[in-house]
């Protein structure tokens, strides 16, 4: 190797790199013809480079540039690299941004306008509400946010976080470890990350704490810096929990809460404290309140009919809340 030049090694876990290379290293191979006094090795998602200093920190800065265009837009082409070194304006993509690419080719984007309003509104406060019945995608949107925050290094954690009610919060007569136990309860939020992250990416991911995920019985006592902080089934927390939890927000924290006031599980003696926040929070500065409706459902078409049916006849739902135990 010339004594003029040096190796930075870069690692490309986070995007899927066959894709981003292109079929057959199309892109690749362009790229290179860009840089012809630098080499550039690649194996799997680790990638060398070998040249002088001025040669590998441009190489850096454009690599960056289609990285951040390949996870906005969810491809790559000549064309784009073409444009993106050139600082060209880039064409912009049909159909709306895109938050997160997943996992097998998944494009994940806000489908409805209330879920854009979603998007935007967390761009823009670092408290949101986002209330809607099931299916509107509150939850699998706010996630996605949080995995595009993390991928472009806005934070340093991603938190998710459910209170426990059908278990009262006392998992102890359930079989198996902590983790064991508390699956069932955020199975939810671990089909959406398992949706976004790689397998292997996402457990390396959960062994280093840089995703989380606890009932928020666990979230006492804390402050949260740096961290994209989800509270889901927001509507089952009591008032007292939901202070706890906004109050560990911290230094460069961003929260979503996310709940349907349609679906509380709480015993009958207890309230809600999803909506008593709403009615004292929404209308300060940097805290947003979005509200989803049966429009915004993207499940099953008869999904959006089982909840018309039910919200025209909520009486027997009524008469099944618990009693209040003597």
């Amino acid at each position: 190797m010339n004594d003029n030049n040096l190796e930075k090694i870069i690692s490309l876990d986070e995007i899927d790199f066959a894709r981003f290379w292109g079929s057959n290293n199309k892109n690749l191979d362009f790229i290179k013809i860009l840089f012809p006094q630098t080499r550039i090795i690649v194996r799997g998602e680790m990638l060398k480079i070998i040249g002088n200093q001025n040669d590998i920190t441009s190489f850096e800065c454009l690599l960056q540039k289609l990285v951040t265009h390949f996870l906005q837009n969810g491809n790559l082409d000549e064309d784009a690299i073409m444009r993106i070194a050139e600082g060209s304006a880039l064409p912009q993509s049909d159909g709306g941004e895109i938050l997160v690419h997943g996992r097998n080719g998944l494009l994940v984007k806000a489908r409805t306008p209330n879920q854009q309003r979603l998007v935007e509104a967390c761009a823009k406060n670092d408290l949101v509400f986002a209330i809607g019945p099931a299916g509107t995608g509150k939850t699998y949107t706010a996630v996605a946010l949080a995995v595009r925050a993390l991928r472009s290094k806005e934070v340093r954690r991603i938190i998710l976080t459910r209170p426990a009610v059908e278990a009262g919060e006392n998992l102890g007569f359930l079989p198996g470890d902590l983790r064991e136990k508390l699956d069932p309860y955020l199975q939810p939020l671990y089909d959406a990350l398992r949706d976004m992250i790689p397998q292997q990416k996402l457990q390396s991911l959960w062994e280093e704490k840089t995703i989380e995920i606890a009932p928020l019985a666990f979230m006492r006592g804390r402050t949260l810096d740096n961290a994209f902080v989800i509270l889901d089934e927001a509507q089952n927390a009591t008032s007292a929990q939901i202070k706890m939890f906004l109050t560990r927000m911290g230094r460069n924290a961003k929260f979503i809460v996310t709940g349907d006031l349609t679906q509380i599980d709480l015993p009958r003696y207890q309230s809600s404290g999803l909506s008593h926040a709403i009615s004292i929070l929404e209308g300060i500065s940097n805290i947003s309140v979005i509200r989803l409706d049966n429009s915004d459902v993207i499940r099953h078409k008869l999904v959006t009919k089982i909840i018309n049916a039910y919200e025209r006849n909520p009486q027997q739902l009524n008469n099944e809340k618990p009693k209040e135990e003597s």
